[in-house]
Order: C-alpha cells, then sequence, then structure tokens
C-alpha cells in the first residue's frame, strides 16, 4: 500500500493532467516549503528523561500563512506530516481561505503519559519551534488526541516566551483563552451541512437515509449526534475495536452509545441492549464500512476505503471526515460504480474553517456569537460545494479532482498575480 504523501501525490497529478496547471505550480506542491523535525528532550515524573520527536510540515503559502493540526500518536513521522500539510493546502484553497497549510505532530504514545508529562511535551514542542509559528507566520490548531487543553499549555508558552499575551497564535483553544464555541463540533457540523446540502437536492426526507460511522471519536461521535438529531436513521458506528451495527430500520442512538464507551472504553466491552429497539450486533471495526446503508462517513485515519473492500461498500454516498481514508485504486473503484464521494478536502475543512474565524476574531479583537459562526460556515462550506460542482461538470472529473481543480486554480492565479 502506498504512504499517505505518495497518494497524496497521485491526487494532484491526476488533477493537474485535467487542467492546465503551471508548470512551476505543479512543481512547487511536489514538496514542502519547509519541513522541521526536532528533539524534544521532556523530564518525566520518575526523573528520568525521554527524547521525543517532533515534527512542522509548512507545504505552502500562496495563499496565505500555514494553518494545521498538531497529533500526538506514536505512528506520527515526516511522510504523514507531509501529506496532511499538503491536504491542508489544497482545503484551504477549496474553501476560499486565504491560508497555507501547515501539520505537525508528535511521535508519542498520549495514553502512556501522566497529565504532567503531556503537558511539558506540549511546552517543549512550542519552545523548539517558536522561531517559525506564529500569528502571521503558522497558527496551529487540535488534531488527533490533542484539544482545547494541550492547545491552553501551547499558547500560554508562546505567551511566556514573546513576552506578551497572543491568543492568535493558536486556534481551537477554550473559550476562556479565547477560543470559539463553535469550534468543537466544527468540523462534524461542516460535513453535516454539506450531507443536508446533498440530500435537499436530491429531494430525499432525513428518515429515509441510513448512516454508518466509522470512527467515534470527536468528529465521528459529533457527526452521529448532528444526524440523529435531525431525523437521519445511525445504523453503524465504530471505535479502533469493534463496531456496533443494527441490523433493523430502527438505528443506533450515539447519545447512548457515547455513555457507555465512556464506561466502558469499547464497544465491544459494553452492554448494548439498550442503544437500540431493535437488534444490535457487536462486529469488527471495519465492518461498518461495508454494510448496508446510504451514507457512510469514515471518520477515523488513512487508507481505509482500499481496493480490498471498496468493491463491497453498499453506501451510494461517501462523506470523508477523516483525512486521507481513501487509496487512490480505490477512489477509481467507486467512481466507475457510482459512488459519490465528497473528498476531505471538503468534507472535513470545517475544523479550519472555524479555525481561521478564531484566528481572525483573535487578530481583531472581535467575539461573534455560536450561531453567527455556524451559519457564516453553513454559507461559505456550500458555497464551495456548488462551486467545485460547476467545475465538475466543466472538466467532466469526480468531486475529488473538482475540489483539487478549484483550489489549484486559485493558487494558480495568486501565483501568477506575484510575478
Amino acid at each position: 500500500m502506498n504512504t499517505p504523501f505518495e497518494n497524496a501525490m497521485s491526487q494532484l497529478d491526476r488533477a493537474a493532467g485535467s487542467m492546465q496547471l503551471d508548470a512551476q505550480l505543479h512543481a512547487r506542491l511536489r514538496k514542502p516549503e519547509k519541513l522541521h523535525i526536532v528533539s524534544l528532550p521532556v523530564l518525566m515524573d520518575d526523573g528520568s528523561e525521554k527524547i521525543f520527536v517532533g515534527y512542522r510540515s509548512q507545504f505552502n503559502s500562496i495563499l496565505g500563512l500555514y494553518k494545521g493540526g498538531i497529533r500526538f500518536a506514536d505512528s506520527v513521522n515526516a511522510d504523514e506530516v507531509k501529506a496532511l500539510s499538503f491536504w491542508m493546502a489544497i482545503k484551504t484553497a477549496a474553501v476560499g481561505l486565504p491560508l497555507g497549510g501547515g501539520k505537525g505532530g508528535v511521535c508519542v504514545d498520549p495514553r502512556s503519559l501522566s497529565s504532567a508529562e503531556l503537558e511539558r511535551v506540549s511546552r517543549a514542542w512550542v519552545r523548539a519551534l517558536y522561531d517559525v509559528i506564529g500569528p502571521e507566520k503558522d497558527v496551529p490548531a487540535p488534531d488527533v488526541a490533542t484539544n482545547p487543553r494541550v492547545m491552553g499549555w501551547m499558547v500560554d508558552e508562546y505567551n511566556q516566551i514573546a513576552g506578551v499575551q497572543t491568543p492568535a497564535a493558536f486556534t481551537g483553544k477554550d473559550v476562556s483563552d479565547g477560543g470559539v464555541v463553535a469550534r468543537a463540533t466544527s468540523t462534524s457540523r461542516g460535513g453535516f451541512y454539506l450531507l443536508e446540502k446533498i440530500r435537499q437536492m436530491h429531494g430525499k426526507k432525513p428518515a429515509d437515509m441510513r448512516v454508518a460511522i466509522q470512527g467515534f471519536g470527536n468528529a465521528g461521535m459529533h457527526m452521529a449526534q448532528l444526524v440523529y438529531d435531525a431525523g437521519y436513521t445511525v445504523v453503524g458506528v465504530s471505535d479502533s475495536r469493534s463496531s456496533l451495527i443494527s441490523d433493523g430500520d430502527c438505528g443506533i442512538d450515539p447519545y447512548k452509545a457515547q455513555e457507555v464507551k465512556k464506561v466502558h472504553g469499547s464497544f465491544a466491552e459494553s452492554p448494548f441492549e439498550n442503544l437500540c429497539k431493535e437488534r444490535v450486533r457487536i462486529g469488527n471495526s471495519s465492518d461498518v464500512i461495508t454494510m448496508d446503508c446510504d451514507v457512510l462517513i469514515p471518520a477515523a485515519v488513512e487508507n481505509q476505503i482500499t481496493v480490498h473492500n471498496a468493491m463491497e461498500i453498499q453506501a451510494s454516498l461517501i462523506i470523508e471526515l477523516a483525512n486521507g481514508p481513501t487509496t487512490p485504486e480505490a477512489d477509481r473503484i467507486l467512481e466507475k460504480r457510482g459512488v459519490q464521494v465528497i473528498p476531505d478536502v471538503l468534507a472535513n475543512a470545517g475544523g479550519v474553517i472555524v479555525s481561521y474565524y478564531e484566528w481572525y476574531q483573535n487578530m481583531h479583537d472581535e467575539q461573534w456569537s455560536e450561531d453567527e459562526t455556524n451559519e457564516k460556515l453553513r454559507v461559505q462550506i456550500s458555497d464551495a460545494y456548488m462551486a467545485i460542482s460547476a467545475l465538475c461538470e466543466e472538466y467532466k472529473v469526480s468531486f475529488r479532482d473538482g475540489a483539487f481543480i478549484h483550489a489549484l486554480l486559485r493558487m494558480q492565479k495568486s501565483l501568477a498575480a506575484s510575478r
């Protein structure tokens, strides 16, 4: 299987082949502008010192400052952050933001750290990369295994080094640190607005659409709750170890699923009789991908939809809340089968859109209401969907290729203007 970065470059080349992409821009987009790899010496609770490896990939700044998350995972490596920062550059361009792409992380299993050790790792990352980040250079945000608490530690460390309060240096913060309420659900809400747009364009009712969600972390859980509250039927959800699958039409209550998971840690270890009025069974984590449903929402990690399961997918619509969940080979299979894929660079862009709103409010000393923020998000992501749809018709390409073409045209126009 290809690496995430190889998949990203394959997507770039395919889109470039469908348009007259500027050769200079094409070449520039094959490598990050800067890749920072740093050692993070951290004092552990037992008095020993451990060296962690930190990363920040700053991919492209043609449209503006770098923007992207920070993830803590033992799988973090240079290839992964390069791919994610590339996708972020495409994503920000595709939804009309004046931003470039960035991504960072630390190679660490956060579950193995105490709260104090996690804080020291967070602060060490800021100290090591302070010179290359900031509100007018590169603005990090939460990602896998990071959250508003981690952002709070990071912005506090940045403030101490800078000697001045700088809330715009990070986004995804607690409201008390300058964050916005809408950020917590923004990734899911952006995907939900797209689902609603597509449903309405096809003249369907929510109750007529059965939804399966792979991944029950922040994005997957909130998406399950949003669609459930809107009247959709949630027929499957999964965590990293197992799936809950409803064999009837009644569906699963994601709020009860969340309560059970909090207590038991995994669906595999939980009593689940009260999650659905009809029969619910436990399956493998990957079973939800190929189950009988109308809408599949991958909300976990990369490379989940592959040549090995693409032919078995029963959904007619896929909304990618995760980054890079579908391999290029699987994409071609789904396209031939007529499965509509709303790609990650649009489907999960709600997070970076609202992160931009947070940065903007911090920079301009403004404060928008949650309703105002959500409405701005709905309009911006819906407008991007319509613009990309028009390009798909014009170039006769898939929605993923259309999203890439939309982003590349914006970058190409900006690059031409700067010459």
